[in-house]
């Protein structure tokens, strides 16, 4: 029999009802093609570069601009979520974010792929915006961690699928014409739609709070999380994930051309090593999951950035061979993302109900447009340094803000989510 005390990592699967697990895997879902629908220009960067002989720099900037948009675009469904409710942004972002990957594929220039990929990116943030507060709302406060870490695990099954796509399509077709084949696969979200529109119902405690504000009549505004009262609260919590995003993108945008551009490798010869990091992801978003419920968030997010400062260093500074590079893949895809499988439960439980959406959205976001600029910084700078050095100095930079913000930050585990 199953009990409130069990600290195993599928213990909060156990007990979920029917309802509940459907909410969880079409999540999961939307949370994997999501990063799959992301990780795709990531992986052809370099045939983007060579093809339309685009500076890294500007390249770089490509990314930049879809998580400038994503930041919006999740403060925008955030304060929906809160007004129109979670279930219903979240259709919206997802059909928003898979139809601009279909339209990446016909881009003509690079301006026009620029631009299809922002737009794209503001879809992209309010999936996660509307997503995260609705897994963090459905699940009790005991196992809130571990499922909302195990959807957030699903970013590497999407990423995974984004590798094997390249590897595939790369295969299969000349390379003017694989990349384009990839963007247009990344409207298959769309599909999900289908199941959230006939299994997935609005958490009862958002429910509760919106009729609850209809009959007051107070209608909450998209600037209350800048109040005195909670504004040291938004401010740590925007710094802590534009710590988390800017390290994570910094390294992880530019990982696929790094290994062709300095370790020589082939689109082919990379997948192997780009798995490697792959696995050590989707294993540190499970362990971070339960480390999040078991131990709290602020010890996740302090140990995970110690250590992913240090493999950050190892893998781009150390003198060592490729073999060696391939296995240290796997820590550090472990470390430089387990972190993120905590971020989604504190930020649902550091804001009162009525706000959570736009706070939530807020916080995520901003920092995810302020971590925008690091893939363009290691972009730009990488041309006088060398990537190995750019990737460092970037890296390390945003995982020592996001270490210093936790610790500033307090501990919310077990926080009970109150109709406010």
């Amino acid at each position: 029999m199953t009990t409130a005390c069990d600290h195993s990592l599928t213990g909060f699967y156990k007990v979920m009802n029917p309802k509940e697990k459907k909410t969880f895997w079409g999540c999961f879902v939307g949370w994997a093609l999501d990063g799959m629908d992301f990780m795709i220009y990531p992986l052809v960067i370099g045939t983007i570069i060579a093809m339309w002989q685009v500076d890294r720099g500007l390249a770089g900037l490509a990314v930049t601009g879809t998580l400038l948009a994503s930041s919006i675009g999740g403060w925008v469904a955030g304060y929906m979520a809160d007004r129109i409710g979670r279930v219903r942004t979240l259709q919206i972002s997802i059909l928003w974010f898979s139809s601009f990957s279909l339209i990446s594929a016909f881009a003509q220039d690079f301006n026009q792929l620029m631009l299809a990929r922002a737009m794209l990116g503001f879809g992209f943030g309010g999936e996660w915006a509307a997503g995260a507060v609705l897994m963090g709302e459905t699940i009790r406060a005991e196992y809130r961690g571990r499922a909302v870490g195990s959807v957030q695990s699903a970013w590497a099954v999407g990423w995974g699928a984004a590798a094997l796509l390249q590897a595939i399509t790369f295969s299969l077709l000349p390379d003017e014409l694989a990349w384009r084949a990839m963007f247009a696969m990344g409207f298959l979200p769309a599909l999900l739609l289908i199941y959230i529109r006939r299994h997935i119902e609005e958490p009862v405690v958002a429910q509760a709070a919106r009729e609850k504000l209809a009959l007051l009549g107070d209608v909450p505004s998209i600037l209350e999380i800048f109040q005195p009262a909670i504004l040291k609260t938004t401010v740590l919590a925007s710094v802590l994930t534009m710590g988390a995003q800017g390290g994570y993108y910094a390294i992880m945008t530019w990982i696929p051309t790094y290994l062709k551009s300095e370790r020589k490798l082939t689109v082919i010869g990379s997948t192997g090593y780009l798995a490697f990091v792959i696995a050590g992801s989707f294993v540190g978003f499970l362990f971070g999951a339960w480390v999040a419920d078991r131990y709290g968030r602020r010890k996740l997010f302090i140990s995970f950035s110690i250590c992913a400062i240090f493999l950050v260093l190892a893998y781009t500074q150390l003198q060592i061979t490729n073999e060696m590079m391939m296995w240290l893949g796997f820590p550090l895809g472990f470390f430089a993302s387990g972190y993120f499988s905590g971020l989604g439960a504190f930020l649902t439980e550091l804001f009162p109900t009525r706000l959570r959406g736009s706070g939530q959205g807020f916080c995520y976001n901003f920092g995810r447009g302020m971590g925008a600029l690091f893939p363009a910084l290691v972009g730009y700078f990488s041309a006088q340094y060398g990537f190995s050095t750019a990737i460092a100095v970037f890296a390390v930079m945003a995982y020592g803000v996001f270490l210093i913000s936790a610790l500033l930050l307090p501990e919310t585990r077990g926080r009970e989510l109150l109709v406010d």
